[in-house]
């Protein structure tokens, strides 16, 4: 299961300030509080608070300066209040905090949803079970489809981005941020950014998007192993074209025959039973209607922002803002993620 462990020694939280906060703030709170720490994330920092049998998860941006519009919580707050009538895998958003003197950044609170999430490896306590790992790939996709299949136009959701231009705007934007993050010249980076820039294609819908949609960033769960539970981390949700979400994950979705490395998840989608990348596209595909022929430009697209992702991450960890061990090896993944997108530039 997700379970917390022990708080970080340098990501400890002014405890006495988050009580009296959320005291004040989220009704029923009573007695001492407790903190733990979610410690399976690469970004922001994400917490399991408790008082009594009531617990709650904070998130804050990490620790040390950030991007521009990262790490957003206010965009996450409102990402969630607005979906949760309408998409029951967002997390219920409980407050939103925007005074820094509490915790030294903004910072949200949410429920906590109880299940288990598949990271590098295939979790021991489940069975080596094809059929379980198809249930797994297919929920994961129709939630995705079932997302970009919101009302977009809820007082809620329409204001959380501006769709016109939205896909130009990203890769400009994650150029911007390649180039503030950089630790050293990739001149793959610079090709795929170009040739992203050259080939835009027309959006065939306005949808929510979660913007780093991918394995990890699912629950699934305890009692129905197959059956997805929560989605978490919205911090960049947006208005656009929905088939950037869409090739965000086949971006991350790791196959048996690839040679390079897709971001952080490891392999384990290539374990037996897992769908292929063309299978969740066509399932994608079948739900929501939408044509599959320019799938090419958005998977290119992926794997240059998670290149960037990691860079933004592992540049952290080389100025000395974390000391999370599992930072140092990310800046070797960046050159094979670029190698991956010049790949797609055909």
């Amino acid at each position: 299961m997700d379970n917390p462990g022990e708080v970080r020694a340098d990501e400890q939280l002014d405890e006495a300030a988050l009580a009296a906060w959320l005291q004040a703030t989220v009704p029923g709170l009573t007695g001492p509080m407790s903190v733990t720490q979610f410690h399976g994330g690469h970004a922001n920092l994400t917490y399991m608070v408790s008082f009594g049998d009531q617990e709650l998860v904070v998130r804050r941006p990490p620790l040390g300066p950030v991007a521009p519009k990262s790490h957003d919580m206010g965009r996450e707050f409102r990402a969630l209040a607005g979906l949760a009538p309408q998409f029951p895998h967002s997390p219920r958003p409980l407050g939103f905090c925007e005074d820094e003197s509490v915790l030294g950044a903004p910072f949200l609170v949410m429920e906590r949803r109880q299940g288990y999430v598949i990271r590098s490896e295939w979790p021991a306590f489940l069975p080596e079970d094809p059929a379980l790992r198809r249930r797994i790939s297919e929920d994961l996709v129709d939630a995705l489809a079932d997302l970009h299949l919101v009302d977009t136009s809820t007082p809620e959701l329409s204001t959380l981005g501006r769709p016109d231009g939205f896909v130009e705007r990203q890769v400009r934007g994650w150029l911007g941020r390649w180039e503030a993050a950089k630790t050293r010249e990739i001149p793959d980076m610079d090709r795929a950014a170009a040739w992203c820039l050259e080939h835009i294609p027309v959006p065939q819908s306005v949808s929510v998007l979660h913007n780093d949609y991918k394995l990890d960033n699912c629950m699934y769960g305890a009692d129905d192993p197959g059956r997805l539970v929560a989605i978490f981390d919205w911090d960049m949700a947006s208005l656009g074209d929905p088939l950037v979400d869409l090739g965000t994950l086949l971006g991350y979705w790791s196959e048996a025959t690839d040679d390079i490395g897709r971001g952080t998840v490891g392999g384990v989608s290539t374990l037996d039973g897992f769908l292929k990348r063309d299978e969740l596209a066509e399932r994608y595909a079948a739900r929501t209607g939408l044509d599959m022929s320019e799938i090419g430009f958005y998977e290119t697209f992926a794997l240059f922002k998670t290149a960037v992702v990691l860079e933004q991450i592992y540049v952290r960890w080389v100025r000395g803002q974390t000391k999370d061990a599992r930072f140092e090896g990310l800046g070797s993944i960046v050159p094979q993620l670029a190698a991956g997108a010049v790949r797609g530039c055909v």
